[in-house]
């Protein structure tokens, strides 16, 4: 029997959320430190927000153009779990140095690192765009023993089926939110309870 997919709520901006996310079981709480993106949060925001925790969920910092180097700066300074590089540019060279720094790290639409994640571009924006991302591909990466991350338009709609491709976690971002960055704690709840 296939096993549940683990479930990354990404754009947390509030202590609040992060803490009933944390209740609900959500297992991956991701704190964007992209430029430009309405979900951006500073590094004493990101610490602040999940400073609270117990510890259950794992905490993902995405980044989308910071070298390899800040990234493990900010990695320590949070303190972040895993590391998503939300970018095709970074490249095997980046992931081994924040790996060599101890973080678990996910890699956009590439193969290399602890994860592939996989999401729905709209050509200006890599990321929370409510966009589907290619669930076929996610599909064959997942058969063949690949760790996949699957994001882009996931809701409560959807889950089920999104889960079926074999993902190993689903990464639900805007359809949780009822303005851009401004997540909800009962459209969490109702993801919760009918994402299987």
């Amino acid at each position: 029997m296939r096993r549940a997919p683990q479930i990354k709520v990404c754009g947390i901006r509030s202590a609040e959320f992060a803490r009933r996310a944390e209740e609900l079981g959500v297992d991956y709480l991701g704190l964007i430190f992209a430029e430009g993106s309405p979900r951006r949060v500073s590094a004493d925001e990101a610490a602040a927000n999940v400073s609270s925790l117990e510890g259950c969920a794992k905490i993902v910092g995405v980044f989308t153009a910071s070298p390899a180097e800040e990234i493990v700066e900010m990695a320590k300074r949070v303190p972040l779990d895993v590391v998503q590089l939300h970018s095709a540019a970074y490249g095997a060279n980046d992931v081994a140095k924040i790996k060599s720094a101890g973080f678990e790290v996910w890699l956009l639409n590439a193969q290399g690192a602890d994860a592939v994640l996989l999401d729905g571009a709209d050509g200006a924006r890599c990321g929370g765009t409510g966009r589907r991302a290619d669930w076929e591909r996610a599909r064959e990466l997942a058969a063949s023993g690949v760790r996949v991350v699957l994001a882009g338009g996931i809701s409560a709609e959807n889950a089920a089926a999104a889960a079926d491709t074999g993902c190993a976690v689903l990464d639900v971002n805007s359809s949780l939110e009822t303005a851009p960055g401004v997540k909800s704690i009962p459209l969490l709840e109702a993801f919760i309870r009918r994402k299987s």
